[in-house]
């Protein structure tokens, strides 16, 4: 039995719009004796996501607290904790962040250790493990713009999560006028520009006190900004980070996290360099757990905008996830729908998740200009369980 809070606003920055709904993400990880903490805006979508479960085959937690402190963990120490991220990545100096050093010290500082890209960049030289040129400064004084800076290049802070303050530099100017707009005293690193064909997510799960291979997926990304993931890949470059997660799980290390890896083509192959560690739940851990309880085997995970504002009026009628045939539609982030958005799961071949993703965008009253897939005349799914 555990405690699932999965509260992302003591790790997110302020501009990310709706922030107080990811807590319901996590709904599909758990299980029926879990006792699950929901934000209470989430309340008037509970009926809806329980039925979409229940008719899909998806086994849950219903105890349920409307309330996403953390005075009930903390009420609760003979409980196993689950938390997106067991720390304050905003103020590690904060009482929250004091909460977790003394419910489990060694897990929280080798959490708030690794959410520095410069320390991972240390990291990774110590352990030799193969990253893009990159120079870390504690602050811009230190800085001096010389001949070692590769263009283009990223600025980016030592601590940032979903690609707030990442920027791109052409050249010196730029450059120059995104360090202009940077506090003075924020630690920050320039990075070479890696020219990647892709981007994986490698994931870790540390379970029974055994370090294990969660999954390696591919990144969709929009700009700098993670919005979704694609499974299986066939790049597995798992001993490139190997090294670092047995580190991290000596040190303390417990539940989920993950590498983002690019993969760069060469005339010997393909080439594998590690960027950064998210030392905490990421948004492909999420459809990665539902996948797996559901026996999924293909599958890709999307953000969808829409009109809509409530989930009773999601329309998944013939494409919702059916168990029998391994295909269809998951609602894995479904309390975004309050901001019209909706993190789905497509399950099947690339041909039926092109399929699924244009019905999808039609019943979500979203533009398909952008959408340059093969068109596909409409049918239920189960009529094109056999399409390649």
């Amino acid at each position: 039995m555990r405690i699932f809070n999965h509260d992302i606003m003591n790790c997110t920055h302020q501009q990310v719009s709706g922030n107080y709904l990811y807590s319901g993400r996590v709904l599909g990880l758990t299980e029926p004796n879990d006792i699950v903490q929901l934000h209470p805006a989430l309340r008037t979508e509970w009926e809806a996501i329980v039925a979409h479960y229940k008719r899909i085959g998806l086994c849950h937690s219903h105890n349920v607290v409307w309330d996403v402190s953390s005075a009930l963990r903390l009420a609760h120490p003979e409980l196993k904790t689950s938390v997106f991220y067991f720390g304050d990545a905003e103020n590690p100096q904060s009482y929250r962040s004091q909460q977790f050093r003394k419910e489990n010290q060694r897990w929280h500082d080798v959490v708030q250790y690794m959410n520095n890209k410069n320390n991972f960049m240390e990291l990774a030289h110590r352990l030799n493990v193969t990253v893009p040129k990159t120079l870390c400064f504690l602050k811009k004084s230190e800085l001096r713009l010389n001949s070692e800076i590769l263009y283009p290049c990223y600025l980016k802070p030592s601590v940032s999560v979903d690609g707030m303050g990442i920027v791109r530099c052409a050249n010196r100017q730029e450059l120059m006028l995104a360090l202009y707009d940077m506090p003075e005293d924020i630690a920050f690193q320039i990075q070479e520009e890696v020219l990647a064909a892709s981007f994986l997510n490698l994931q870790y799960q540390v379970k029974d006190q055994k370090l294990t291979r969660y999954a390696a997926t591919e990144q969709i990304l929009d700009g700098c900004s993670h919005s979704g993931n694609r499974y299986p890949t066939e790049y597995q470059p798992w001993e490139l980070v190997e090294p670092m997660a047995q580190w991290m799980f000596e040190e303390g290390m417990q539940e989920v996290f993950a590498f983002d890896v690019a993969v760069v083509f060469s005339s010997r192959g393909p080439r594998y360099y590690a960027i950064e560690c998210n030392p905490r739940y990421n948004g492909a851990s999420y459809p990665t757990g539902i996948a797996q309880k559901l026996g999924i085997q293909s599958w890709i995970c999307e953000t969808f905008t829409t009109s809509l504002r409530s989930l009773s009026d999601v329309d998944l009628g013939g494409i919702e996830f059916n168990d029998k045939t391994g295909e269809g539609v998951v609602l894995v982030n479904w309390g975004n729908i309050h901001r019209g958005k909706v993190v789905c799961l497509l399950a099947g071949s690339h041909r039926q998740q092109k399929q699924l993703r244009r019905i999808l965008k039609q019943r979500f009253n979203e533009s398909l200009l952008e959408d340059s897939s093969p068109e596909l005349s409409f049918h239920p799914l189960e009529s094109i369980a056999n399409v390649n």
